[in-house]
């Protein structure tokens, strides 16, 4: 682990999530634990959780978290309206009870959390933005209209938010090139923090034959189920592996909850998959590795779109790991990650993703070299270590020629410190 970072003895950063609860958010985490282990006291305010993060208050390996109550948006952009705004208040209202910080550490969707960064930066904090999605393509590819009044709104919020930062925080490379290129930041300005699994967490197990379900052959998928998500694709894939490809000697598990849930459910049932695959929803990590340690071949149905093209997917990551090989269709940023350790199929051609899974089922040779070289790769250049560097490396640039907030003496939540 890096040790602490000179000069973040005493400085405090609050950490603002609105996507998902924490440390349900794994990326999150693992921020918050390499700034902690630096010498950062570090707050969080994100909602709670549904069956776990419940808790209003947490203290977790001394990270201090703050959660707030939050139904997640139905009935489309108005009810997207709903959420944030019902998010934002609450924001407000624990970012006054942390008080003065040294970061305000604000991670999208949605683009609105530069609002509350603003009222702390009055405050003496810095603005770290973390990107986490591209919210105007996100929009695109939910609701697929591009000239509408709601997508020139975040748009303006994504402008919004670049100019407020003091620092942006890009998870590749095609992010970074948009920070630059549409949000007008310098290059300097933008630091590559990647994602990637904890390798302490997600290490192999002895495969378990039974969760096959009597097959010779287990298919794996394992992530958030929301329209940009692919499931759909992957059904229809595996309805075409049985039925124009010839192939039932596979069963398919399929990990993960979200907005679609129920509908894949039900595609599921539609296409006559019933027999052959399952939903688990959200399980616990020793279940989750149990099922990524048996599998065959893993999933990453992810359609190309503009908000995909450039996505890195924790998903592809986590298969990496765990040594599986992946099928995907051929996107941008699943090609940087995956390298050899995936085949691609045509953009959204679920007949090409379909004979590629047969492919590998035939393979067992193939499937443990690609399996080996995800390993390396996630030992390697994608490692989490270089990430750690790189998100220190953006604090010390946004507090440089900055005293912490408590060299100012003592506060009361929402007044400025004296400096």
């Amino acid at each position: 682990m890096l040790g602490e970072t000179k000069g973040a003895r005493g400085r405090r950063a609050l950490v603002l999530v609105e996507n998902l609860s924490v440390p349900f958010d794994r990326r999150v985490w693992q921020e918050c634990t390499t700034l902690r282990d630096a010498g950062w006291e570090v707050d969080v305010i994100c909602p709670r959780g549904t069956k776990r993060d419940t808790e209003p208050e947490a203290v977790i390996d001394g990270v201090r978290i703050h959660r707030y109550p939050l139904r997640a948006a139905t009935g489309g952009p108005a009810g997207y309206l709903k959420e944030y705004g019902a998010a934002l208040w609450h924001t407000a209202r624990l970012a006054r009870k942390v008080g003065p910080v040294d970061v305000v550490h604000a991670c999208n969707p949605p683009d609105l959390l530069f609002l509350p960064a603003l009222w702390m930066k009055r405050r003496g904090a810095r603005f770290v933005f973390d990107q986490h999605d591209l919210v105007p393509e996100l929009y695109l590819s939910r609701f697929g209209r591009g000239e509408d009044l709601l997508y020139k709104g975040v748009c303006a919020l994504e402008r919004m938010t670049y100019r407020a930062a003091d620092v942006v925080l890009a998870t590749n490379e095609s992010y970074k090139d948009v920070a630059v290129r549409r949000g007008g930041r310098r290059p300097e300005d933008v630091f590559v923090v990647r994602s990637a699994p904890d390798v302490e967490r997600f290490h192999p197990v002895p495969p378990e034959p039974e969760l096959k379900r009597g097959k010779p052959h287990l298919l794996c998928y394992l992530g958030v189920m929301g329209p940009q998500d692919g499931v759909d694709y992957a059904l229809r894939a595996l309805a075409k592996l049985r039925d124009e490809v010839g192939r039932t000697d596979w069963h398919a598990v399929f990990v993960g909850a979200g907005d679609t849930f129920d509908a894949m459910v039900e595609l599921s049932r539609r296409l006559g998959l019933t027999e052959q695959v399952q939903f688990t929803g959200r399980v616990p990590d020793a279940d989750l590795v149990r099922y990524l340690s048996t599998a065959d071949v893993c999933l990453s149905p992810d359609p190309h779109n503009p908000l995909n093209d450039v996505s890195t997917m924790n998903k592809v990551l986590e298969y990496m790991v765990m040594g599986r090989p992946v099928v995907s269709f051929d996107l941008k940023e699943a090609r940087v990650s995956a390298g050899d350790a995936a085949l691609y199929a045509s953009a959204n051609d679920e007949s090409a993703f379909a004979k590629l899974i047969a492919l590998l089922l035939d393979d067992p040779e193939k499937r443990a070299r690609m399996g080996g070289i995800g390993r390396e790769r996630i030992g390697g250049p994608l490692s989490w270590r270089n990430s750690q560097a790189s998100l220190l490396a953006a604090y010390a640039a946004a507090c440089r020629g900055r005293a912490p907030v408590s060299a100012g003496g003592a506060y009361r939540a929402g007044r400025r410190p004296r400096r």
